[in-house]
């Protein structure tokens, strides 16, 4: 990502594609992924509903930066199986998001060239049946002000157009808020001349 790109690629929800080669069946599932916490049911559901299958490789890209990944061939031979996954995910330039393509072996061996291109043409065909969405790269913002910068700050909030997390009025106000990445700079300037308030980023309301 550039220093000034503030959107990223995602799937909205699970898809599915597939690919054969030579009687082996490669089944790609698609899902929406944040992290590991859900890695182990994801596998679990679908070796439960593949249970005579050879392979349950898979790959996943996340953070909005998609600079985190990992891999798995799960027996196939190094390189060919993760790896192809992975680098159909970067072609498409989508993060947030796990791949895994569940293998029948269909008797013939395929060949390192076989099987990389069987495991990455699943993939391509899964994301190509998703439903892409972009999304905005966002900083949290935690303004705290007096009562009577409550209008200053809630005209801020509208002209801006910034989305409210939260907010607690009170003789001492606070509002969580989400900020584009590119619109930060703009906003902190906008808050720093006014007074009677303080800021700090990420979510401690």
């Amino acid at each position: 990502m550039s220093l000034f790109e503030d959107t990223y690629v995602t799937i909205e929800q699970p898809s599915e594609g597939l690919f054969k080669d030579k009687g082996s069946k490669f089944i790609a599932y698609a899902y929406p992924f944040k992290g590991e916490e859900s890695l182990k049911e994801i596998l679990g559901k679908l070796k439960a509903l593949h249970p005579k299958a050879r392979h349950h490789c898979w790959a996943y890209r996340v953070s909005q930066d998609r600079n985190v990944f990992r891999i798995n061939d799960d027996g196939e031979p190094s390189g060919t199986a993760g790896r192809p996954i992975l680098n159909a995910l970067l072609s498409k330039d989508v993060t947030d998001i796990i791949v895994i393509v569940v293998r029948y072996f269909g008797g013939t061996l395929l060949g390192v060239p076989g099987l990389i291109n069987a495991y990455k043409s699943a993939t391509v065909d899964a994301i190509d049946n998703s439903f892409l969405v972009e999304r905005t790269v966002n900083e949290t913002i935690v303004i705290r002000f007096d009562y009577l910068q409550m209008n200053s700050v809630m005209r801020l909030v509208k002209e801006e157009n910034l989305t409210t997390l939260k907010q607690e009025f009170d003789n001492t106000c606070s509002i969580e808020i989400e900020v584009r990445k590119m619109q930060v700079n703009f906003v902190i300037d906008r808050l720093e001349k006014m007074e009677g308030l303080t800021y700090s980023f990420g979510t401690t309301l």
